[in-house]
């Protein structure tokens, strides 16, 4: 909830001495906010609009779209999924999923791991093709995409000489 020109301070601030940001947000107004403070990605983005996504795309904001947290949460509140219709907001994430890959927004992965069991971060890929992404872009999101983000890519996100690289 803060204002754009708070935003931009935060950033301004954060840049001064090396630090991405990075913004956790759901709401079209305050990813738009974001986005123009030039924070480096959004984290959930439930309620995304073609038109915020649009603008993600142009600034070059990744979007960490986070889906397995509330997919796991409405588990744990009783739906069950594959048998009960698709909760509200199930339809609204897949609808900004779907906005974020069609307005060609750079994804990245990160499913809140704590919301569900550690070592179960398989799920967030899973949902992440479910949701509409194609797997090889999906493992690049979680691959070569988190290094890019988090500045890391010199050392590690891709299997090649000179890289750390674990394969399975």
């Amino acid at each position: 909830s803060y204002s754009l020109d708070e935003l931009k301070l935060i950033v301004e601030t954060a840049r001064s001495s090396g630090r991405p940001v990075v913004a956790h947000a759901s709401t079209p107004e305050a990813m738009r906010r974001a986005t123009l403070a030039g924070i480096e990605t959004i984290e959930h983005g439930d309620d995304g609009t073609p038109e915020v996504f649009r603008l993600m795309a142009e600034h070059g904001v990744a979007f960490c779209p986070t889906i397995a947290a509330g997919d796991a949460i409405l588990q744990y509140s009783g739906w069950k999924k594959g048998v009960d219709p698709e909760p509200d907001r199930v339809r609204r994430k897949r609808a900004s999923v779907k906005a974020a890959l069609e307005a060609g927004v750079r994804m990245i992965f990160g499913g809140d791991v704590g919301v569900f069991a550690h070592g179960e971060n398989v799920r967030e890929l899973e949902l992440m093709v479910e949701y509409g992404m194609p797997v090889i872009d999906a493992v690049r999101a979680a691959t070569s995409g988190n290094a890019a983000v988090i500045h890391v890519d010199d050392r590690v996100g891709s299997v090649k000489p000179g890289l750390l690289a674990d394969l399975i």
